[in-house]
């Protein structure tokens, strides 16, 4: 058997080991795209700093549950990106969500590691 061979018998596993939840996984996916977005069962403190940083109309789209709202989750790092290739991609991220018709925020950040 050739190493092809392998990694095909291989993924076909994966597939049919991964099946159940995978198709599980895609019903959630499918339905929550049916779903507007459900703001009122926040507290106004939270509903405040979610919004803080928006500009006035954001805020606006915002206060109705029609608009998504994305979260962005970083790992970029001014201190550790010598090189900076991620430097640009929340705002590349916004601009993509503002053309959507959505809106994006800078949601928090994860560990990261020296990039170069």
């Amino acid at each position: 058997m050739t190493a092809r061979r392998d990694i095909e018998a291989i993924t076909q596993r994966i597939r049919e080991r991964s099946k159940p939840g995978r198709e599980a996984y895609l019903g959630r996916i499918a339905e929550a795209s049916n779903r507007t977005a459900n703001r009122a069962v926040l507290s106004c403190g939270n509903l405040a700093h979610g919004f803080a940083v928006c500009s006035p109309s954001e805020k606006v789209a915002l206060g109705g549950d029609r608009v998504p709202n994305l979260g962005i989750i970083t790992s970029y790092n001014d201190m550790l990106s010598a090189h900076q290739p991620f430097e640009t991609f929340p705002a590349m991220i916004k601009d993509a969500a503002r053309e959507a018709g959505g809106i994006a925020q800078v949601a928090g950040g994860v560990p990261a590691m020296c990039d170069g």
